[in-house]
């Protein structure tokens, strides 16, 4: 038995989708347990090319079974969609995917109150996807959240009259307009009845795994810097995104998470607000433009930057990272030099992630190496010893300053462009 849980260790985007569905062929599950449609994973695979957001993205390997914990928060439109999806594409999830009852539902008046709440704060503005998932999770910490579970009582239709009288109050008062509660009543309606052959108590399933020893696969959404508490707050997701949420959104025992795949870009990309030390901000280079992506769930182009190690061997502290997956490392071909960050300095003093808040952070002197970079297009290199002695250099001065092997590495967006080492 082996539970696996992959990680990003920056802010997101690092390429756990591929990772995920790379590694799902030798998993018996594989399972989201924190946020909700506001990640996006993209996964190619002989299917085809999928952006994934609610569903596990090893689903394409037919001996896994999906789970989807009670710690993600759900659109239920968009866990549909993406159903139908991947049945037209000929994946076929029914009777290998299966929804918690404990999961919490993302309302229209959850998706307008993002909105409101980030026209509200002005230049204070987070830069949250607008999915509705920070006014969710608020909801579900104060009380105030709709489950799966209160449709199979007439609770569903009480709790949801009180929250309508509640939210309508306040999306008036910030300018918004009244939704109708009939209207959102049979909406929702019809969504369970679609979802409800999917919708099953999780618990006994992980716990006879467990007991089977059968392998599990943990897929995280976000990254290890978008952690609630770990992250650059406010600069943050709403939800925990290290090993440990396992535990609370899908009942995984902590001492049965065995190894941590830490999935780590060759260089680092965020996207909306908050500090990121080593961003270009020269939109006209080379380096920018080859950098330059688009975000799977938003369409905004991501903010780029060079590698940052403090960032990487902070993650590999917090969340007991055993392994790296080093992905898109054929982007950096063609530059004769690359930046490298290796620590920061405040007021002249050197300085950790830690040691600073997400303010802080965004003033910090960052501390540069130059590395020697390579020409050669590495994309169809499938083995280590097919690398320039350039390339090889760059992913041993990351195991070295992490203080973890990199066992794959990434060098296309296709699932067999990847060396394991």
């Amino acid at each position: 038995m082996t539970v696996t849980s992959v990680i990003g260790t920056q802010w997101g985007d690092e390429g756990k989708g591929k990772v995920v569905d790379y590694l799902a062929g030798q998993m018996d599950y594989v399972a989201r347990f924190n946020g909700g449609n506001n990640a996006g994973h993209t996964v190619m695979n002989e299917y085809g090319t999928f952006k994934i957001h609610l569903v596990p993205s090893g689903i394409f390997a037919q001996n896994t079974i999906g789970l989807i914990g009670g710690g993600v928060v759900i659109d239920p439109q968009v866990l549909l969609e993406e159903i139908d999806m991947l049945n037209k594409a000929g994946v076929g999830v029914e009777g290998r995917l299966w929804v918690s009852p404990r999961s919490h539902l993302i309302m229209p008046y959850h998706k307008i109150l993002d909105g409101l709440y980030e026209k509200a704060k002005g230049a204070g503005a987070t830069g949250t996807t607008l999915r509705g998932i920070g006014p969710v999770f608020a909801d579900k910490v104060s009380y105030n959240g709709i489950r799966w579970s209160d449709f199979s009582s007439e609770m569903f239709e009480t709790r949801l009259k009180v929250q309508m009288e509640l939210k309508n109050k306040i999306i008036v008062a910030l300018g918004g307009e009244v939704l109708n509660y009939e209207k959102v009543r049979d909406t929702y309606g019809e969504y369970y009845a679609r979802l409800r052959p999917y919708i099953r108590e999780l618990f006994g399933i992980v716990q006879d795994g467990l007991k089977a020893n059968k392998h599990f696969l943990l897929e995280q959404a976000m990254g290890t810097f978008l952690d609630t508490d770990w992250g650059t707050y406010p600069f943050a997701t709403a939800s925990t995104t290290i090993p440990s949420a396992a535990s609370a959104g899908l009942g995984i025992p902590p001492r049965y998470i065995t190894n941590v795949v830490g999935v780590t870009k060759a260089y680092t990309t965020r996207v909306g607000g908050g500090p990121l030390p080593t961003e270009i901000h020269d939109t006209a280079s080379e380096v920018y433009k080859k950098f330059s992506e688009t975000a799977a769930t938003t369409g905004r182009s991501r903010r780029v930057g060079w590698l940052d190690l403090e960032i990487v061997r902070t993650a590999v502290q917090i969340s007991g990272i055993t392994e790296l997956c080093l992905t898109k490392l054929d982007i950096l071909s063609g530059l004769d030099e690359i930046q490298v960050c290796v620590g920061y300095k405040s007021n002249g003093k050197s300085v950790r992630y830690m040691d600073v808040d997400a303010y802080g952070l965004d003033e910090v002197e960052v501390d540069y190496k130059t590395v020697k970079g390579w020409r050669e297009d590495i994309s169809k290199a499938r083995s280590f010893e097919e690398l320039p002695a350039q390339a090889k250099d760059y992913v041993k001065m990351i195991e070295e300053a992490a203080e973890a092997p990199v066992k794959w590495i990434g060098v296309g967006p296709e699932r067999d462009a990847t060396i394991r080492r």
